[in-house]
């Protein structure tokens, strides 16, 4: 792809200026990138004249085994994201905090919302008393009666759900993606007038059946556009993303993103969005082309600066990068064929030291 003189030297400027910046440490407001509409080529040209998503700038990261032991003073995060009503199949890892980052349901129906909420329920006090156990025992578990080794800590949580729990987890964080679309009242309100034949379970809906659709879900903090603070972290999460195919939360690149993302407080720990940022882990290869958001890439970087941002939406791209600063986790839980094969993902961080 080829660009003109001007366009390189406008990219020259853009980095010695965010050089500049990060030198001083300071965090810059961030305005629609000039090839917003165009991720594909916008990953090209930043590659090519600032080596922007490549070493030294950014690496890949192997996910930590689910049986690391935890680090003193540190919290434990579970992600995983575009579960879509697949979540009987999926071995969860012990944690503290559990992290869904949407596209929980297929469709958004309330029967898949309940279910969903179901599965988060976390168990009574066997299930707390298993959890204790673990502590206790150190490295052995009381399963069959005696004590013997304990496996992995996976082994742990597994054994809990057949006690009578299922996720014990002491916070659990859910955003909504494209898919639960009864979530989208503005989306749905379009829906039902056009009787859209793409979804017409969804279509078929009253407004009485979906209008608190949220309330379904008791057994976690939901966050729209909001944010929460956990253990001293302070977690912001929003569902929205580029335009994609008609579905759910979405809206045009460029300033309507520009102004959901700049609703996020600059000081946030964790990012929880649906749509991953430009460049990554947000590769489709059937199509060939990069679909991820400039204008969330740049707000990551250039101004909100979080310690962990966890995404999911594009299958193909699960995994972990970081570029210094950000630790970025595609947790898709579901490959490009919706086969849930894809492990949650696990991640450590300190304390902060006012909690």
């Amino acid at each position: 792809m080829a660009f003109t003189l001007s366009e390189i030297m406008a990219a020259r400027r853009q980095q010695s200026q965010a050089q500049s910046h990060a030198q001083r440490g300071s965090r810059t407001a961030v305005e629609v990138d000039e090839y917003s509409t165009n991720p594909t080529q916008a990953f090209t040209f930043y590659n090519i004249n600032q080596g922007r998503f490549q070493p030294p700038h950014v690496h890949m990261v192997d996910p930590m085994p689910h049986d690391t032991p935890k680090p003193p003073g540190y919290t434990r995060f579970v992600c995983i994201s575009d579960t879509h009503s697949r979540t009987d199949a999926i071995q969860m890892p012990y944690g503290d905090v559990f992290i869904h980052a949407g596209d929980f349901t297929e469709l958004g129906l309330p029967s898949e919302v309940k279910k969903f909420n179901d599965w988060l329920a976390l168990g009574g006090s066997s299930m707390r008393f298993f959890s204790q156990l673990l502590f206790l025992a150190g490295s052995q578990s009381a399963l069959g009666g005696r004590w013997q080794p304990l496996k992995s800590l996976s082994m742990t949580v597994n054994a809990a759900r057949e006690v009578g729990g299922t996720l014990p987890y002491d916070i659990k964080i859910v955003i909504a993606g494209n898919h639960e679309l009864t979530f989208d009242q503005e989306f749905m309100a379009d829906l039902i007038k056009q009787d859209f034949y793409y979804f017409p379970s969804a279509s078929k809906l009253k407004p009485e059946n979906y209008e608190n659709v949220q309330s379904l879900l008791t057994n976690c903090i939901y966050l729209q556009d909001s944010e929460v603070t956990v253990r001293g972290f302070r977690i912001y999460g929003s569902p929205w993303q580029p335009w994609y195919y008609g579905w759910g939360f979405n809206l045009p690149r460029g300033q309507a993103l520009l102004d959901k993302w700049n609703q996020i407080p600059d000081n946030t720990d964790i990012l929880v969005t649906h749509c991953p940022p430009l460049g990554f882990l947000d590769w489709v290869p059937k199509k060939m082309q990069r679909v991820g958001c400039m204008e969330l890439l740049n707000t990551v970087q250039r101004r909100v600066q979080p310690k962990l941002h966890v995404f999911g939406h594009i299958h193909e791209g699960y995994g972990m990068m970081t570029d210094g600063t950000t630790t970025f986790v595609n947790a898709s839980a579901c490959t490009v064929n919706f086969l849930p094969m894809n492990p949650p993902i696990v991640f450590d961080l300190p304390n902060p030291r006012t909690t």
